[in-house]
């Protein structure tokens, strides 16, 4: 069986085969911190998924898959209800993606694949026939993908501990009045540590929050109040700067078609 309850056991660390698909359905889900021996291809197949690596932090819409390397430490969060794929691969048997933590382009192939992947049986022989052709594929596909610029990278300079990832970071001038530093001192320490401002910092932080919201449902009406925007014509121009997508565009590449279980 392969759809997997909430409350059924499982760990791939612990099956034979050297893939191990699962899809599954959660709400309100916090993983807490881990790791697995195994690397992991992580899909939202709809809702959004928050991942939290050392250092960074990443949204996964239904249009990204994840690559999480293994004995990689990190927290998965969810805030509404999310349907997800998941595929274990082992390392010593089946080469790696990529190098490193990666988010790409869930591509309409990618995605028919990862699909089938993810519903074959535990016991599936990986060395010969279809299965063996599918996962080449998915391979070929998941080095072929645009990656994408959703991993942002987290300061851990002390002075920066009450910036809470989960909220809206403040301008600049009242981060540096909340922890007692100067606007240049702060600038420093991301340029440093993350390689960009402060304010475009920010930004990004912004736009995964956008992408969080839009891909849980919420209209771009609703996404640029909770985002600090003036108006929804703000938002939407801000929101296709960098991704090239509308919001309205954004959503219809997040709804996933009818699709029923196999258990």
């Amino acid at each position: 069986m392969v759809w997997l309850a909430p409350s059924d056991p499982f760990d791939a660390d612990l099956m034979e085969a050297p893939v191990v698909g699962i899809a599954s359905r959660l709400m309100q889900h916090d993983s807490g911190w881990h790791r697995h021996g195994r690397g992991q291809l992580l899909f939202a197949y709809s809702g959004s998924i928050r991942i939290t690596l050392p250092g960074a932090i990443s949204i996964l819409p239904p249009i990204r898959v994840a690559w999480i390397p293994p004995q990689t430490l990190h927290r998965v969060r969810i805030r509404s209800e999310v349907e997800y794929r998941s595929i274990y691969l082992d390392q010593t048997r089946i080469a790696s993606p990529f190098h490193g933590c990666a988010i790409v382009t869930m591509t309409p192939l990618l995605r028919e694949v990862f699909e089938r992947i993810s519903f074959q049986p535990f016991q599936t022989d990986w060395s010969q026939g279809a299965a063996r052709n599918m996962l080449a594929v998915c391979m070929d596909e998941l080095r072929a993908a645009p990656h994408e610029p959703m991993l942002l990278p987290v300061p851990s300079d002390p002075r920066l501990a009450r910036l809470d990832p989960e909220e809206l970071p403040p301008d600049l001038e009242t981060l540096a009045h909340n922890v007692g530093a100067s606007t240049r001192t702060i600038t420093r320490i991301f340029r440093r540590e993350t390689g960009m401002t402060y304010q475009t910092w920010r930004q990004s932080w912004r736009l995964l929050r956008a992408v969080d919201l839009l891909a849980c449902g919420q209209s771009a009406t609703s996404g640029a109040f909770d985002l600090g925007f003036a108006s929804d014509s703000a938002f939407v121009p801000f929101f296709r700067q960098i991704p090239g997508l509308t919001p309205a565009r954004h959503r219809a590449g997040s709804r996933p078609p009818h699709h029923t279980p196999a258990v």
